[in-house]
Order: C-alpha cells, then structure tokens, then sequence
C-alpha cells in the first residue's frame, strides 16, 4: 500500500496491479506486462529473487524490468538479484524519492541500486590492476572517466548532473556510452571496471 501511495501520485506512474505473493506477482505480470515489476525479496510461495529470475533472468526470451526492494541489507541478496536480471536494488529505507527514482530508472533502461549497497559492493570487488584495464582507460574521454568516478561513488545520473554541471540527460548519454565501451550492462559494471582499474577515489 506504501508503494502504490508514492506511485500513483506521480503524474506519469500508474500502479496496475498488485500480488498477495511472488506466485501471484509471476502470473499477473505476465498477463499485465507492466513496464516494471517491484518485487520484495521475502514474499509467501515465491520469493523476490526467484521471482526476478522468472520475470528477467538471462533466459527469458521476453524479459520484464524488476526492481527489488527489501529491508535486508545482504551481499548475498544483492549478487543474486543482479545475476537473476534485476534492474534495480533498493532499501526501504532509501526513501520515496529513491523509489520513484528507480522505477524511473527502470523504464530507461538504467540500473539504479542503493548507493550503501553500490560503494560496499564494489570494495568487495576490489583486485589488482589488470593490464586490459589500462587499455580500456584510453578508449574513455576524459569526462566519460570522470563520470564512471562517480558511478563507482553511487551518485545517481541527476547528481552526476549537479556535480559536473550537466543535465541528467546528458550525464545519463555518458553513462550509456561508457557502458558500451567497456561492455559491461549497468553501473555496477562501471563502478566495478573503476577499482578494478585503480581509478577510485
């Protein structure tokens, strides 16, 4: 009930549908397709992760976006959602602005994952240097590394904006670029390319 409140009075969001459990949350997004899919991770029947893995996991051939949201802070979860296809991991207590934030994400084709979670994430991801890392520094301009700094510091595209005085807009095209150039499929991709390349601040 706290989610549709925060959606439904956005202008542009409309909840169409609600599931009592995951079981429920599979059927009804396939026969609504919703543009996106919030899954709690402890759901009766169905939990949120294999949920997300039913809904968007690497071998559905008609994936929908899921953002998973939970009051449980684990490394474990957050592996998971993200191998399973999630597009989005969000705490509860991140907030209602984060929220919308991150279903709008979603729609974009954007990862948005609770800045906590990303900057712990990527100090577990941490290694040596490696010598493809060097080459792949030169193919990123400089604002495109500047940008992935900030990635890999959990800042969200409209924060990236204030910081290097640029629209969302264009701090999301740069984001997407970066993506592209070192093939990776989100953020954490990016933010995990930055330590590993010894680029964190």
């Amino acid at each position: 009930m706290g989610f549709r409140l925060i959606l439904d009075s956005q202008p542009d969001m409309e909840v169409v549908g609600e599931a009592v459990d995951g079981l429920q949350a599979v059927e009804l997004a396939g026969e609504l397709r919703p543009d996106v899919v919030l899954a709690d991770i402890r759901m009766p029947r169905l939990d949120g992760l294999e949920v997300t893995r039913r809904l968007a996991g690497p071998q559905v051939a008609d994936p929908i976006r899921v953002v998973v949201v939970t009051t449980f802070d684990l490394d474990e979860y957050v592996h998971t959602a993200l191998h399973n296809g999630a597009c989005g991991f969000l705490l509860k207590r991140s907030g209602p602005a984060l929220l919308v934030e991150a279903v709008r994400a979603a729609v974009a084709g954007d990862t948005m994952i609770s800045p906590s979670v990303t900057v712990r994430l990527l100090k577990h991801l941490q290694s040596p240097v490696k010598p493809k890392s060097a080459a792949l520094i030169e193919a990123l301009t400089e604002r495109e590394t500047e940008i992935a700094r900030l990635v890999a510091k959990g800042l969200t595209n409209a924060e990236i904006g204030t910081e290097l005085f640029i629209s969302a807009g264009t701090a999301k095209t740069h984001v997407a670029n970066i993506q592209r150039k070192l093939d990776v499929r989100n953020r954490v991709g990016i933010a995990a390319w930055v330590w590993d390349s010894g680029l964190a601040a």
